[in-house]
């Protein structure tokens, strides 16, 4: 496999110059006063997405000189290295490939020996065999009777992506099949859920890149206990169990089979699919049960439509560019170290957990490709909430509190447009509308957007409101499956230009790796009568742990 190599941004001429401009006093106050044209300027549009980042503590200058910081680091060679396969994952040797993932069946891409794009597209194939048997019946459990309930379970990517997306679009679904989550390794979720569920027809998808994830192998176990022991008693055994109630997603069969998937019910992942990036591949099964499998297509396609303006749109007009590269304004030099995401729509609940994944595991990073501890912020600190809820839960921080905080604001502009639908609800659809574009407006200009109550704001101290929080807004025409796959790989994409930018690897997770290999260690010690093998503070807890067992 062909490498990449990465040019750094660190000592270049732009990045000089963005310390200098980042040391002047940014009002966005002042910047809007100062500029009638300001939001022609800073906002474009691709698709269904529209973007308006006038709200961000930019000048004409500090836009410039970002572009080129983009260009001394090679972003578009970088752009052009991902989406052909070269090894960008240096530290596994990896491609990252999550764009092939949504390549149309007519498009070419040869990695090595292997022919991706026939390879995704035969997966597909199998996802949307497996998901019309389910959809239409003919799939049975060992009693004979129709699947009601498919249980997906995994954790992190194989659990955040499938989750917010089927959470996301079920007002696409046209199916009664309910389609469930689960990823706590501690049981509660399963616990929970086995009770309200019919053993005879329930099937579980267990998502584990590896198949080796012990949080989702040990929901899995339990969950064959629980098939078996109503199985025992209905004359079932346990091969018709694992054939009719069981099907895995992973990139090592050999483990799938060990554990008893059955071959027909094995669908491929590929070590150049990173968990986080990965609900467009089988990972996604859950997704086209209930959506089926025409609109989980558009979801693939929303999702190339943005892989081709990213990789071929000017940079001036490229919203991932553009979105990443004001990320990295806001992080490393306006010293800005918390980021929140806020849809005004309850459809995306999950949106800001899958982000948090996406953002804070692939660029949580302090070293660069070839090893260097870095000297500047990387990712900052991200979370997120319905803006609705958000403003009755840390909105007063954003507000009035001492942390400087960029946003981004997530709205549809379209939504219960059918004439039939009630009245009530548009009208509460413009009212979520009016609140996300009323506290951009607040954040950004403190008391002084309301200009007749200025003043007497600002001679109460504990009414004042400093504004000056960075923000941008996208709006989506509205929410389909097309639409959120644009949204999705706009995020995706953002990733990898904060992470060429900073020069360090957003495809792998090592940070991930010491705490599970130490919690086989510490788990062992459990089992153990005593133990002092650890620190004196884990010693104490191991110690109350057993004392009370």
């Amino acid at each position: 496999m062909q490498s990449h190599s990465f040019k750094s941004a660190r000592l270049s001429k732009p990045w000089e110059q963005l310390q200098d401009l980042a040391k002047h006093s940014w009002s966005l106050a002042d910047l809007f006063a100062k500029d009638n044209e300001r939001t022609t300027r800073f906002s474009t549009q691709a698709g269904e997405l529209y973007m308006d980042y006038s709200k961000q503590c930019i000048d004409e200058t500090v836009l410039s000189t970002l572009l080129d910081l983009a260009e001394s680091c090679d972003l578009s060679g970088r752009i052009k290295a991902l989406m052909r396969g070269a090894m960008v994952n240096t530290s596994e040797e990896r491609a990252a490939l999550h764009t092939a993932l949504r390549l149309p069946q007519t498009a070419k891409l040869q990695v090595g020996e292997q022919n991706v794009v026939t390879d995704v597209h035969n997966s597909l194939l199998q996802v949307e065999h497996l998901s019309r048997r389910i959809r239409n019946g003919t799939w049975r459990g060992f009693s004979g009777k129709a699947i009601t309930d498919v249980v997906n379970i995994g954790v992190g990517g194989s659990d955040l992506g499938p989750l917010m997306a089927a959470t996301a679009l079920d007002e696409w679904s046209d199916t009664d099949i309910m389609v469930h989550f689960v990823s706590n390794m501690d049981g509660s979720q399963l616990d929970n859920l086995l009770k309200r569920l019919n053993a005879e027809t329930t099937l579980f998808i267990i998502s584990s890149k590896s198949f080796g994830t012990v949080d989702t192998l040990s929901n899995a176990k339990t969950a064959l206990s629980w098939l078996l022991a109503t199985a025992k008693r209905r004359a079932g055994s346990e091969d018709s169990v694992l054939r009719r109630h069981f099907i895995g997603i992973s990139a090592n069969n050999e483990k799938m089979s060990a554990w008893g998937i059955h071959p027909e019910h094995q669908l491929q992942l590929w070590d150049w699919v990173g968990g986080r990036f990965s609900l467009w591949s089988a990972i996604g099964l859950a997704i086209a049960v209930r959506i089926g499998m025409s609109q989980f297509r558009e979801l693939l396609a929303g999702a190339h439509s943005m892989d081709e303006h990213f990789a071929h749109t000017d940079f001036a007009d490229n919203l991932p560019v553009l979105l990443g590269l004001l990320a990295v304004w806001n992080s490393t030099f306006l010293q800005i170290h918390a980021h929140t995401v806020l849809p005004y729509d309850g459809r995306l609940s999950y949106l800001p957990s899958y982000l948090t994944q996406l953002e804070m595991e692939s660029n949580g990073k302090s070293v660069t490709h070839d090893g260097t501890r870095v000297d500047y912020n990387t990712c900052p600190i991200l979370w997120g909430e319905i803006g609705s809820d958000a403003q009755h839960a840390f909105y007063q921080l954003l507000h009035q509190g001492t942390q400087h905080v960029s946003c981004d604001f997530i709205a549809c502009v379209r939504h219960y447009s059918d004439e039939l639908q009630n009245a009530s609800l548009q009208n509460q659809h413009e009212l979520s509308l009016s609140n996300c574009l009323a506290q951009s407006r607040v954040l950004a200009f403190g008391n002084a957007a309301i200009v007749e109550e200025a003043s007497a704001c600002a001679a109460d101290k504990y009414k004042h409101y400093r504004g000056n929080q960075p923000s941008t807004t996208l709006l989506l025409d509205k929410l389909t499956p097309h639409s959120l796959g644009s949204l999705i790989a706009l995020y995706e994409h953002k990733v990898y230009v904060m992470a060429s930018i900073w020069d360090i690897n957003p495809f792998d997770q090592w940070g991930v790796e010491m705490g599970k290999q130490m919690a086989e260690t510490v788990y062992h010690a459990l089992q153990q009568d005593s133990s002092d093998q650890f620190d004196s503070s884990t010693n104490q807890l191991l110690a109350h742990i057993k004392q009370l067992s």
